[in-house]
């Protein structure tokens, strides 16, 4: 055992578990291939879980700028507002403001669905770059802007705003796109939303997000209009409706008695978001992107807020109850009625898919929520989650995740491709859950991979909707014929 485990473990409040020994052991020897001084950064990001929270050696640091020289699969500033925030409202045009390279990631990378017709009254996966040249570094791009923003407003008299999302060069010289929105916003008569996302800023996609949020608040938030409200009316925030989620997250609600009157921000609205205001509770989903504006509602509209969990029957059962127990009686009854009609369903389900599952082991390792949303439904399947962590988590993130995982599992931060490697060749998962730059790596290590970012062009995942889906999905990773053709690495 390693010195720098011995001394977590005097450090610790209570005895360290054999299992968290092991954990820590074997933590110790994956860092043992780096140089003393990134091993040093790297073991505070890396932990054996502890569900009670007792063990001080047990939490992991988060957060924190990527050492530089070790690989890191985060996103930035630009993409966390970009493609997770604005990007789905649907009626906005958003421009990517600067060089083509980071505007090609406006050309859609996730798929969130949305009603309309694109290129008509919805935009979501329309490219638009104001296309930066080195003349508009040098003498600014300001009047490209401009023109470009007259221009749209042209072709596309439908969109009822514009979002100008800065790539990192837009800072770098000083555009004023703010000064630019509010002149020709004024002109045109609709929100031209400036939102400084520069690549550049903070340690990943998680403050783009922030950013994101900012200006939500500032430009769009309670100048909607709603002919009427009722006493159910409810936001559904942070559900970006990737494989249809949103709608099968809706449909839940509805069936409830619930009226959702907003969607942040899949298949969402400029007015549906400038309405947000009117409801009665916030329903958030993905708690790190949107965490920001619940708060902001509910300190200032005082708008209360709570966390729902849609993934997997027994998570889904339960986020209804709690959702139920904000409201009235009738709510309440509606929700149990919810319940009882389509539990056959999911005990059909579980009893189906549980039988080729059961004991399989998972690891996960995703950014936004689903690292500690999913383990829920994968248990329903009678799977094992044994390693689980965030790209861009926070420590509210971890202290979430903790109890949900099994003691002894292992916890990573920024996690770098060396390390989930060689936390797969030892761990020996039946199944990675993970995002796009992580799934040509593991499919070539023959291990069976899912996408969980995306769903690789599945879904939904959420609801009763969803879980049928995801449960065959999973069989159909881990059980698939394929991957005996594939010599697995040792």
């Amino acid at each position: 055992m390693s010195t720098d485990v011995k001394d977590k473990e005097i450090k610790d409040a209570k005895p360290v578990s054999s299992k968290i020994k092991d954990t820590q052991k074997m933590i110790a020897e994956v860092l043992d291939a780096y140089p003393e001084k990134s091993k040093k950064d790297r073991s505070k990001h890396l932990a054996a879980n502890d569900p009670t929270g007792q063990c001080s050696s047990c939490q992991v640091k988060s957060n924190v700028k990527s050492r530089p020289g070790v690989m890191t699969v985060r996103g930035c500033a630009y993409a966390g507002a970009k493609g997770v925030v604005w990007g789905p409202v649907k009626d906005q045009i958003t421009v990517s403001h600067g060089p083509v390279g980071c505007g090609q990631y406006s050309w859609w990378s996730r798929r969130n669905y949305y009603n309309g017709q694109t290129g008509i009254d919805t935009f979501g996966t329309m490219h638009i770059t104001t296309d930066f040249q080195e003349k508009d570094i040098v003498y600014g791009g300001d009047k490209g802007l401009d023109a470009a923003l007259k221009e749209l407003k042209g072709l596309f008299p439908l969109g009822r705003g514009i979002g100008i999302l800065s790539e990192c060069p837009v800072g770098l010289i000083g555009d004023d796109i703010e000064a630019v929105s509010k002149r020709v916003a004024k002109e045109m008569g609709i929100p031209i939303v400036p939102v400084r996302c520069e690549g550049f800023r903070g340690v990943s996609q998680s403050l783009g997000h922030h950013i994101a949020n900012d200006t939500i608040r500032d430009y769009v938030l309670g100048k909607g209009t709603l002919a009427k409200s009722t006493p159910y009316d409810v936001n559904l925030i942070g559900d970006y409706n990737i494989g249809g989620d949103a709608w099968a997250s809706r449909k839940i609600l509805e069936e409830m008695g619930l009226r959702v009157i907003s969607q942040y921000t899949g298949d969402s609205t400029i007015n549906e978001i400038g309405i947000a205001t009117k409801a009665k509770l916030n329903l958030i989903h993905c708690y790190r992107s949107m965490n920001y504006i619940c708060r902001h509602m509910e300190e200032t509209y005082g708008i209360p807020w709570m966390e729902f969990n849609f993934f997997g029957p027994t998570k889904i059962y339960d986020s209804i109850r709690k959702i139920a127990a904000k409201f009235d009686e009738t709510i309440q009854k509606n929700a149990e009625a919810v319940i009882a009609k389509y539990k056959p369903l999911m005990d059909l389900v579980v009893e189906q898919y549980k039988a080729k599952l059961e004991g399989k082991k998972v690891m996960l390792y995703v950014g936004g929520l689903r690292p500690r949303h999913t383990i829920g439904a994968y248990e329903d399947l009678g799977m094992e989650v044994v390693a689980s962590g965030y790209e861009f988590g926070h420590s509210d993130d971890y202290k979430r995740t903790y109890p949900d995982m099994k003691e002894g599992a292992v916890i990573m931060d920024d996690a770098t491709l060396y390390e989930l490697e060689e936390f797969t060749r030892r761990l020996k998962p039946d199944m990675v859950g993970s995002g796009i730059k992580e799934k040509y790596s593991y499919h070539k290590l023959g291990v069976p991979f899912r996408q969980m970012h995306s769903w690789d062009y599945s879904g939904p995942y959420h609801g009763f909707d969803g879980f049928p889906v995801f449960a065959r999905d999973m069989d159909m990773t881990v059980n698939s014929p394929t991957w005996s053709l594939i010599r697995r690495k040792k």
